[in-house]
């Protein structure tokens, strides 16, 4: 008779990988107790600057965003073991906090900020011009027909040079695009590489830390599709996630043993 698993050992991330071929998994561990610890200096504080004094308290990093019109955002904590073995907490948040990338405390993403940032001011504000222009526009007409080409072009150069900023890392040491490592069907999403567990698992490679356990959980006003509620524990979404964890998470298991 198979055991059944525990919350524990119950998958949490993982994927398909084009690197061996093989599915590769990974488990709660005991980190969800962290992220009742997190949880309560949250409710406490309602700030994410976790290493300020309070007096120092940076008023962009306050909670009270998450319970507003951005609505709310997931946190995630993975336990791991340091090469002395001491025991290592990382946190992470999803995308920016409040425009924000990087954050004293919280996992960094998985881009040179300096060089998203100048992709950012390149593009954006000629994609937003293109978006005016077709308001002022009689839909369906030649004109708009071209700048709805030229605005969906443009577009998509920008999702591709973004995309080449990523760069994805294993536990065999080897590196590879975001592009190069997606298994999902389709185009890759926005947003993808910027959720709590790829910027977890990209801080322990770089850190040489071993992963041990992984929580992630909702905070905030729930979504505007209502998936996700304040408090509540979620796993990596498939969408974004599964495609690429895969391939960061291989050769972990030979680290484990």
């Amino acid at each position: 008779m198979q055991q059944k698993k525990t919350k524990k050992q119950e998958r949490i991330a993982g994927g398909p990988c084009l690197n061996c071929q093989r599915e590769h998994s990974f488990s709660e561990g005991d980190a969800r107790s962290h992220c009742l610890e997190l949880m309560q200096f949250l409710e406490r504080e309602k700030r994410i600057d976790l290493l300020a004094a309070t007096a120092q308290a940076d008023p962009q990093l306050t909670t009270a965003t998450l319970f507003g019109e951005a609505r709310g955002k997931m946190l995630g904590i993975m336990v791991c073991r340091a090469a002395d073995g001491s025991e290592r907490l990382l946190r992470a948040f999803s995308g920016q906090y409040n425009g924000i990338w990087e954050v004293a405390g919280w996992a960094p993403p998985l881009f040179n900020v300096t060089a998203y940032t100048s992709i950012y001011v390149e593009f954006e504000p000629r994609i937003k011009q293109l978006g005016r222009e077709l308001q002022l526009t009689e839909h369906g007409s030649a004109q708009w027909r071209d700048l709805s080409s030229r605005r969906r072009q443009l577009s998509q150069q920008w999702m591709r040079e973004i995309h080449a900023l990523y760069t994805l890392s294993n536990f065999r040491g080897q590196q590879r695009l975001l592009s190069d490592a997606f298994t999902g069907s389709g185009g890759i999403p926005t947003g993808t590489g910027d959720c709590c567990a790829p910027k977890l698992f990209n801080q322990a490679i770089q850190e040489d830390l071993i992963p041990l356990g992984l929580a992630e959980f909702y905070w905030g006003r729930e979504n505007a599709s209502q998936t996700r509620q304040h408090g509540q524990y979620y796993p990596s979404c498939a969408s974004k996630c599964t495609p690429i964890l895969g391939f960061m998470l291989c050769g972990l298991e030979a680290v484990t043993k």
